[in-house]
């Protein structure tokens, strides 16, 4: 089972979703305070069930409403994925894949651990 796991920055708190097997699944932006980090992990619990994938590798693909996940390719030429709330705003992001079924399998484990995963505060 996953598990978000709260830490202090030198800039305020982050999160990271980690799956069973202790790899980072999802982070989260810095928020300035541990109660905004906290919210910001009941959002993902939330959205990351319901949320469809938009993926915007390929030509011409259909925008779908939020929450949702977004697959893109960034600078690099890596595949990611941001989980976006139902505002529009980003909460989690991804990091970097080579392959694109590799981004998605995050995707998927991000909708498998999200919902139940406990929190840890370090």
């Amino acid at each position: 089972m996953g598990k978000f796991v709260i830490r202090k920055t030198a800039t305020g708190f982050k999160f990271d979703l980690k799956a069973g097997n202790g790899e980072v699944i999802a982070t989260s932006e810095v928020y300035s305070s541990l109660d905004s980090c906290r919210k910001g992990v009941a959002s993902v619990q939330k959205h990351a069930a319901v949320a469809e994938v938009e993926d915007q590798t390929v030509p011409d693909f259909p925008t779908l409403t939020h929450p949702k996940f977004e697959v893109y390719t960034d600078k690099a030429g890596e595949f990611r994925f941001r989980l976006k709330a139902n505002n529009g705003q980003i909460i989690a992001v991804s990091e970097g894949y080579t392959a694109k079924d590799s981004c998605l399998n995050g995707v998927a484990s991000v909708k498998k651990n999200a919902p139940d995963a406990q929190v840890v505060e370090e």
